[in-house]
């Protein structure tokens, strides 16, 4: 049975989902609960009714392994066509996940979770790697760290590789800072191809319990990112 949340601070165990992965409705997106789910492996996902929060623990879980990422030729060549940023522009990258696309004609970031995420960011937990064509914001990814787990939420892309050549900065990024596991949530086709798995629930809670030993700092030396024209 999906549990109904309150305002007790509390999740039921990630274990006790639904064959559809859902472990919980209800409840509020205060800066407490979303790290206690993160912790829980358990993440907000409202696909039913924007008025009603719904939270997910998928089985299987998609992760991408750090050093597992594919980088093709031609992605080396788009990363030498776009410059990078780390939390430069937070708030441009998750308005542009959140945009309507000929391949997402709808969205499932609400003004709620925006509003969440953005509080997130001001303290600390919340990244958005960016990419930039001649100045102009034309993709990027944001997610959420806590502890060594990095859960990346969404990705965007206005021209060819932009979403991609983020992909490869976080994952440089995430290195460099001592997280440990890059969780994506769902595997989608595009992701398999650049390296993603599935591995059972049980797998990544068990991943998820060592990652939380683990003290990842997300680098955000200006000297790493490329210089915007």
């Amino acid at each position: 049975m999906v549990a109904i949340l309150n305002r007790s601070l509390e999740f039921p165990p990630a274990e006790s989902a639904n064959r559809d992965g859902l472990v919980a409705v209800g409840g509020d997106l205060s800066f407490e609960r979303l790290l206690l789910g993160y912790r829980s492996g358990i993440f907000p996902w409202p696909i039913f009714d924007d008025d009603l929060m719904t939270w997910f623990s998928p089985d299987p879980r998609a992760i991408l392994e750090l050093d597992e990422l594919r980088v093709s030729r031609s992605l080396r060549k788009s990363r030498r066509r776009l410059q990078v940023t780390v939390d430069r522009d937070f708030e441009g990258v998750i308005d542009g996940c959140a945009a309507a696309a000929p391949d997402r004609p709808s969205t499932w970031i609400t003004r709620d979770l925006r509003r969440a995420y953005l509080e997130l960011h001001a303290r600390g937990f919340a990244h958005s790697i960016e990419t930039w064509q001649d100045g102009v914001l034309v993709g990027g990814l944001y997610g959420v760290g806590v502890q060594g787990l990095f859960a990346g939420e969404s990705m965007f892309s206005r021209v060819s590789d932009a979403s991609k050549v983020a992909l490869m900065e976080l994952v440089r990024r995430l290195s460099l800072g001592g997280y440990v596991l890059l969780d994506i949530q769902q595997a989608t086709p595009h992701m398999l191809r650049m390296g993603a798995r599935e591995i059972p629930r049980k797998a990544y809670l068990q991943r998820l319990e060592e990652a939380m030993h683990h003290h990842g700092r997300f680098p955000r030396d200006p000297s790493l990112d490329d210089e915007i024209r």
